[in-house]
């Protein structure tokens, strides 16, 4: 029997408070990525203090304890699309404004909060698509969440590996896998590549993209043998 860290039993029930984020954020750093989050993970008052000094405003108390909290783990942010330093925030001047705090590693999506709701602790999140700037999730807080998975899943090791899975084994990932606690969200490469969804089992995580047949799934494993019995589970044609 395989064992190991099971995100759908640490996210069980979804993410409820700001504080839960921090706690699942904890817990997965050290459980998933076995290094703990220590005091020097986090961005300094004085860098966030002067990311607000810099903006003229400031930053949303879900957007400021996450970087106080991670903002410098690149492992748990910067693999694939990354989170924008304190210093480097900006304003994109689309829909009266929006503040940018992440980008894709192309510059081709951006994830902002639109500037009409940061005065709120736990704003929603807007990502830039190819039709235009679109609802994410309806909390900052839920989008740490989001962006530790996604960037930690595409981690530049060989835990990692991809497939164009064929509606036959659908029914295969949802027997064995568990849907995640996190809201659909959507892809900003395209509508068909939307809703995103997790599924999780010990050690083992899958993202599906989109509800078409041969929807691209990213899969990670605790492990090399959690990713081997990912591979098993779901015979599609594995890139790696």
């Amino acid at each position: 029997m395989l064992d190991g860290p099971d995100v759908s039993v640490a996210l069980r029930g979804g993410v409820g408070t700001r504080s839960h984020t921090w706690e699942f954020v904890r817990w997965f750093a050290d459980a998933w990525m076995s290094r703990p989050v220590e005091p020097e993970d986090g961005c300094t008052a004085d860098e966030l203090a002067a990311a607000e000094a810099d903006l003229g405003f400031e930053l949303p108390a879900a957007l400021s304890e996450g970087y106080a909290l991670i903002g410098r783990r690149d492992d748990l942010t910067r693999q694939q699309d990354p989170l924008v330093k304190p210093a480097g925030l900006y304003v994109d001047d689309a829909l009266g404004g929006v503040l940018v705090f992440r980008r894709e590693n192309q510059d081709c999506a951006s994830w902002g909060i639109p500037l009409a709701q940061i005065e709120e602790d736990d704003p929603p999140v807007v990502v830039a698509s190819d039709q235009g700037w679109i609802p994410f999730l309806e909390r900052m807080s839920l989008a740490w969440v989001e962006l530790v998975l996604s960037e930690s899943l595409f981690a530049a090791d060989s835990l990692y590996d991809a497939c164009e899975l064929p509606d036959a084994l659908i029914p295969d990932l949802h027997a064995r896998y568990a849907r995640v606690g996190l809201p659909d969200h959507p892809m900003w490469a395209s509508e068909d590549d939307s809703p995103v969804r997790w599924y999780a089992a010990p050690g083992r995580l899958v993202r599906r993209d989109g509800l078409q047949d041969q929807s691209w799934i990213h899969a990670r494993g605790h492990t090399i043998s959690d990713l081997e019995t990912i591979r098993a589970e779901l015979p599609g044609p594995w890139v790696g």
